[in-house]
């Protein structure tokens, strides 16, 4: 993966850059040693490796405003990082570049139960935030299934979402507002603990903009109560295009389940061997998860199960208890950590409408063939919103080059199919040079000029979601 060439001016002047980073932010947070630095050099998407310059790690919106100020006048580029969770490299940096971690911003600003929000730092991680309101049984719905680990900012910067994503929405969805620190150090506030705020939309073209506009350090969050009950059911299936089809008719019914989880043999294997949910020996699994009143959850799943026995399941089960809906999903959360375990493997994000899954489910399959590497399916099926990990060996010569082009032939399947290039885990580095396949000339100017008006000189998070020509000429401008 082509990166920019280092700028040499910024490499020569590291020891001033550190002094007058260290000026600004408290003592331990600016971190430049070589062998540190290197905690830095990638996120979740391990293939690809860089130490930065330097991390530096503030406490508040102040601290983050005088970095960016430093970096902006000094012309160095500055890497926004969550919790480093992004799959598709959106935090690697560069060889010149300040990675700005948000790790220590973590506090809980405000809660308000009245008004259903809560206003947090945003290195605080997605499950704290629930963790945060629990006791008055509320919580906030978006579910990554890094939710343990992955920071609010990251979630904002991908447009997050997860398996209860169906019928809570992504990030966007449970977004009220931000504070942001744009490159020149200046701090904006867009929308509000409100519903709506006037004028251009400005938060929903922050929330998935992969840290490209600006540093966000605050966030007004939409908060939920709890429902009074919520009940899965666990449909498996001797093919995984018969198990697409359930999932397509169960979403022709114009039902609504709050999870619609999809899981081929693969990964059932190696999340049994992990944890032992107590998955049943079949070709595809899907969890189908409702929730409401006990009156509406059995009519809900009454419903949903006769859908599922016109396809012939294999084994259909309902849980019975709080314990077995926990081991249900703690298998489904346990997927991506359990095909680590036995295999590298590089995991894909592509989103296409659901009447297609039969199709896309038996493509795959023979490109697998074709490629002769093995693809395990885990994803958000009640949404289109895939999730193929295709599996290779990282110490295998050209394997790595050829898992890539395995996944670029998926991910341009799923925009033939009237899908998108992603759904959750952002562009990144890893589908920047497939933009022109979703987006023609025009589309992808007017997303530069966008990022123009926001960070002229083309220094927040180089390299990333935009073909690296386009980056070129932009920083060469």
């Amino acid at each position: 993966m082509e990166m920019p060439t280092p700028q040499a001016g910024i490499l020569a002047n590291k020891a001033r850059l550190i002094e007058m980073l260290q000026a600004v932010l408290p003592a331990g947070a600016v971190i430049h040693d070589p062998v540190e630095t290197r905690a830095y050099e990638c996120d979740a998407l391990t293939a690809y490796k860089c130490p930065p310059l330097a991390a530096v790690l503030p406490t508040s919106t102040q601290e983050v405003a005088a970095v960016l100020r430093i970096c902006h006048a000094e012309n160095v580029p500055v890497v926004p990082r969550g919790s480093g969770t992004s799959l598709a490299g959106g935090a690697l940096p560069t060889a010149d570049s300040i990675v700005l971690g948000v790790a220590r911003l973590n506090q809980v600003l405000e809660t308000d139960y009245d008004n259903r929000f809560i206003r947090v730092q945003t290195g605080r991680t997605n499950l704290s935030v629930s963790g945060a309101v629990e006791e008055r049984d509320f919580f906030y719905a978006p579910d990554p299934s890094s939710q343990l680990a992955c920071a609010i900012a990251g979630n904002i910067a991908m447009n997050s979402g997860g398996a209860h994503c169906l019928k809570y929405g992504v990030t966007t969805n449970n977004l009220l507002g931000v504070t942001m620190v744009q490159m020149d150090g200046t701090v904006v506030e867009i929308g509000g603990a409100h519903l709506d705020a006037g004028g251009l939309d400005l938060l929903g073209l922050i929330c998935g903009s992969e840290g490209q506009l600006g540093v966000v350090t605050e966030a007004t969050l939409r908060i939920l109560p709890k429902p009074e009950g919520a009940r899965p059911v666990l449909i498996g299936f001797d093919s995984n295009e018969v198990a697409g089809a359930c999932v397509s008719d169960i979403i022709k019914a114009g039902l609504l389940p709050v999870a619609i989880e999809f899981m081929d043999r693969p990964c059932i294997r190696a999340t049994e061997a992990f944890v032992g949910a107590g998955y049943p020996d079949c070709e595809a699994l899907l969890i189908v998860e409702v929730e409401g009143s006990p009156a509406e959850i059995d009519e809900q799943l009454g419903l949903i199960k006769a859908i599922a026995r016109a396809h012939n399941p294999v084994e259909l089960r309902e849980s019975q208890s709080a314990e077995e809906s926990e081991k249900i999903w703690l298998g489904r959360k346990s997927a991506f950590g359990a095909m680590g375990r036995i295999n590298d493997y590089m995991c894909l994000d592509g989103t296409i409408p659901v009447s297609s899954l039969p199709f896309v489910l038996k493509r795959i399959g023979e490109l697998s063939g074709k490629y002769g590497l093995d693809v395990a399916n885990v994803f958000h099926a009640g949404d289109g919103n895939m999730h193929p990990l295709i599996l290779f060996d990282a110490n295998k010569p050209g394997d790595l080059e050829l898992c890539e082009e395995f996944g670029a032939e998926v991910l341009k399947l799923c925009v033939e199919v009237g899908g998108c290039l992603t759904g959750e885990h952002g562009v990144g580095i890893e589908k920047r040079d497939l933009m022109n396949v979703q987006f023609s000339h025009d589309d992808l100017e007017a997303q530069l000029q966008v990022k123009d008006v926001f960070d002229p000189k083309w220094l927040l998070n180089p390299a990333k979601v935009f073909p690296l020509e386009a980056t070129r000429i932009r920083r060469a401008a």
